[in-house]
């Protein structure tokens, strides 16, 4: 803050300096009305500064400093934990949001499956070979319809 005080003294002295070359160098006088207007748009630019102002309290002592820092510090790690804490949230509801999409994309396929398996099985002729095999295949299974999705699942 002190650094940032004498920038703006220096700024403005650089100024005054500046102006009193033109004036100096230039022939033409200028109006009051010029005069006025300029220092109005200074005044507006750079607030004014007492030097023999005492400083603020938090840079009075080496602790109040060393305080201020440590304040400083304890909040950009809160802000960092924070900060990560909400990535992490973030990153589980995604992992869960996929999670949930792949079980309702195998539950869709398995519907599928379960349409495909009746449509066969209504197709099926008991007494064909095949028809003959699948009766003894499906006896290992709870229902027909389990053991056509088997089958047709490991044909595909």
């Amino acid at each position: 803050m002190v650094i940032k005080q004498m920038d703006s003294i220096d700024k403005l002295l650089s100024e005054l300096q500046a102006e009193y070359q033109q004036s100096v160098n230039s022939p033409v006088e200028k109006t009051e009305e010029e005069k006025k207007a300029k220092k109005a748009k200074k005044a507006k630019k750079v607030k004014k500064v007492k030097l023999d102002s005492p400083l603020p309290s938090s840079f009075a002592s080496s602790s109040s400093k060393g305080d201020a820092i440590d304040n400083i510090l304890a909040e950009i790690k809160q802000e960092t934990k924070e900060k990560q804490l909400l990535e992490e949230q973030q990153k589980q509801q995604k992992l869960e949001e996929e999670r949930i999409e792949k079980q309702r994309i195998k539950a869709k396929k398995l519907e599928a499956l379960k349409k495909q398996a009746q449509e066969w099985l209504d197709k099926l002729e008991p007494l064909s070979p095949e028809g003959i095999w699948f009766e003894s295949f499906s006896k290992n299974y709870p229902s027909k319809l389990e053991a056509a999705i088997e089958y047709l699942n490991s044909e595909q």
